[in-house]
């Protein structure tokens, strides 16, 4: 934390750490569909239990996702009419989607690596 920001009101602080949380919503929509094809709504709330969100999700960006993943045949959907309420578009993830799915996978377990590389190195300079 640094003295000329905090506690001043300064939203615009650079001093902390920044990251887009809109890189995760790619493989958390897989992992969730991957869990049980789902509508918009109840993707956006499975979506918040993720720890990538403070909060939920941003709607609009969770839609322009699944769009792109179906327009790349990562994911499929489907009406479904119910006997009350409105239709509903129900996704689910294709075999394509799946391995999309475990290259995130992958790609998170190196990233993962890195980091506890980083912390470590970082815990040793405390010490």
């Amino acid at each position: 934390m640094c003295n000329s920001c905090h506690g001043k009101g300064n939203a615009s602080c650079h001093c902390q750490p920044t990251g887009k949380v809109e890189r995760f919503i790619q493989p958390t929509l897989l992992l969730s569909l991957f869990q049980q094809p789902s509508h918009g709504y109840e993707l956006l709330e499975r979506l918040s239990s993720f720890r990538f969100y403070a909060g939920s999700p941003d709607t609009g960006a969770v839609y322009r996702h699944l769009r792109r993943l179906e327009n790349d045949g990562h994911v499929e959907s489907r009406w479904e009419t119910g006997e009350a309420g409105p239709n509903k578009r129900i996704y689910s993830v294709t075999p394509d989607g799946i391995a999309l799915l475990h290259a995130w996978a992958n790609e998170f377990q190196e990233r993962k690596a890195a980091i506890e590389d980083f912390l470590l190195k970082y815990q040793q300079l405390e010490k």
